[in-house]
């Protein structure tokens, strides 16, 4: 989704705490904070702020590393809010919103603008604090949500995983793209609630799954020519990667496959993209959440999902 034409959209009016909106788009507060679309020439300062917590803004580093903050590239704007003339916080809108070491002041003005356009993403996902804080002020406007996750403990590994992995495990080729799909699109439907393929996305989402085998970031066990474990790398930054998709087919569930798989996707992820391997995963999910655990995977903060 392009979000240019809000870029560059001449907003005047009055902001709620005596700011602004400017010609070029830009929001000045009475007090000292702007919020404005960031652009190529933001890129070392939005990357400061993503280094703050490379772990929890792998997504968004990621989308900025091969997009350089270009709204086309990344798939989406980045909205940055400078305070005495320093960039502090960001908020990535594709088709997820995504706060970035959002402040209370900024989350304020992040959610103004959003509810004067409207809704425009499927879920907002992050750090929770931040996303429950800008959903408290966005739900009259946008609501109601489908599903609120409130806690989704966030995990990260950054050794070699202490469960002996699974052989089988292994990087999909791109001729078993049609393997995979059925899998894809089970796992999604199973934790999403929806069909990626429903409205007319299914080119989009088997153009996505493509991509990712691609590139070397979809693993899988295949028996007897069918997927029966799987995972990607959904997202790869400087030094971290983002694990998704985890899924172990109904009929074999229980029999042990889940923890050797992701010890070899560990493995493997470490070795190809990244050394530091993170994933989220939902807090009712106690069976998957022991698996992480005895995996290696250890605490590294908690993600919160509104689901649209």
């Amino acid at each position: 989704m392009s979000w240019r034409g809000i870029a560059g959209t001449p907003w005047l009016g009055l902001w709620p705490s005596g700011g602004r909106f400017g010609h070029d788009g830009a929001v000045t507060t009475a007090t000292t904070g702007v919020l404005r679309v960031l652009s190529s020439r933001d890129l070392v300062q939005a990357q400061r702020v993503i280094e703050v917590d490379p772990v929890a803004h792998c997504f968004v580093s990621s989308r900025v590393r091969i997009s350089h903050l270009d709204s086309w590239r990344m798939g989406g704007e980045m909205w940055g809010w400078s305070e005495d003339g320093v960039l502090t916080s960001l908020l990535y809108l594709g088709a997820n919103l995504v706060p970035v070491q959002t402040t209370p002041e900024a989350r304020r003005a992040f959610a103004e603008r959003c509810r004067r356009m409207g809704r425009r993403c499927s879920s907002i996902v992050g750090p929770d604090d931040e996303v429950l804080d800008l959903w408290s002020m966005l739900a009259d406007a946008w609501g109601p949500a489908r599903e609120i996750r409130g806690n989704q403990p966030l995990l990260r590994i950054d050794e070699d995983p202490v469960v002996a992995g699974d052989p089988a495990v292994r990087q999909v080729r791109t001729s078993e793209i049609d393997l995979l799909m059925p899998a894809c699109v089970a796992m999604f439907t199973e934790e999403v609630g929806v069909s990626p393929l429903a409205g007319g996305a299914a080119e989009a989402y088997r153009a996505r799954v493509a991509e990712l085998v691609r590139h070397g970031r979809a693993y899988a066990r295949i028996d007897d020519g069918r997927v029966v474990f799987k995972a990607e790398i959904g997202a790869v930054s400087d030094g971290v990667c983002q694990v998704q998709g985890v899924w172990v087919a109904p009929e074999y569930r229980g029999l042990g496959l889940a923890a050797p798989g992701m010890s070899t996707v560990v493995q493997l992820a470490r070795r190809d993209h990244a050394r530091v391997v993170s994933l989220y995963v939902n807090d009712f999910n106690t069976v998957a959440r022991r698996v992480y655990e005895r995996v290696g995977f250890v605490d590294a903060g908690a993600f919160a999902t509104v689901l649209f």
